[in-house]
């Protein structure tokens, strides 16, 4: 079935420009660890690809694609929670995995996150703040697996081109030596668990997806899988500064 372009129009969170420019702005440490990646053939096509729908007419969010890699450097890296693919909605994809701006309505997955978070360390969920970014500037990478999204069109441009690189991502933060924690909530995330090095060196914490559609379904559901504290627990352990959720 062909892609139906949204209308030319809407909020401040549109991607205007070629992903090109955007690569160009990594920070280097990124671009020098992806180098390969980035010059892949199917990154290539996945460039022709949102370039054509822009010149289509197409709404495509976020702004900036690359914000999650932005916000910190490879070794500054301490937990990576992956989602799957940005909010569609005008004004709600901020480059972040589950994050939205603070005066956006929140959606059910963050709710169940919050919800989480304070069972693990007590608060009310309803006054934390729904923008992720005090995450990623501790060090967690909040990465979706596809890294633009078309306007009301969920998975459109999933299988372009962006799974490819966003494994890169995961296999190139896993080879980093230093301690970090995966969390894998629901399948899609679980099966990346196969870029990971088997040999314990990061903790994989694996629940199903945070939807109130499985939140609290078996084999593990997410409401009650304590992952914000063992995340905690471990890093202190090794070392590494816990995450103030």
């Amino acid at each position: 079935m062909s892609v139906v372009p949204a209308l030319a129009q809407g909020p401040g969170n549109r991607l205007t420009e070629p992903l090109q420019v955007h690569v160009d702005r990594l920070p280097r440490a990124w671009r020098e660890l992806l180098d390969e990646a980035l010059a892949s053939p199917s990154f290539t096509a996945l460039q022709r690809f949102v370039g054509r729908r822009l010149e289509e007419g197409a709404v495509i969010y976020p702004v900036s694609p690359f914000r999650a890699l932005d916000l910190l450097a490879p070794e500054e890296v301490r937990v990576v929670i992956l989602g799957q693919d940005p909010y569609h909605g005008p004004g709600q994809a901020q480059g972040l995995a589950f994050s939205v701006p603070d005066g956006f309505k929140r959606p059910p997955s963050l709710r169940n996150i919050f919800n989480e978070i304070a069972m693990c360390f007590g608060g009310d969920p309803a006054v934390f703040g729904n923008d992720l970014e005090r995450w990623a500037r501790q060090g967690v990478l909040l990465l979706n697996t596809s890294l633009t999204v078309e306007d009301g069109l969920p998975a459109s441009h999933a299988r372009q081109g962006w799974e490819a690189f966003t494994d890169a991502v995961i296999a190139a933060v896993a080879r980093e030596p230093s301690p970090k924690v995966f969390m894998l909530w629901g399948a899609h995330a679980q099966a990346k668990q196969a870029l990971l090095p088997p040999d314990g060196t990061h903790l994989v914490l694996t629940a199903n997806h945070p939807s109130p559609l499985s939140a609290r379904r078996p084999p593990v559901p997410f409401l009650g899988c304590a992952h914000f504290a063992q995340a905690n627990r471990w890093l202190s352990e090794r070392g590494r500064r816990p995450i103030a959720w």
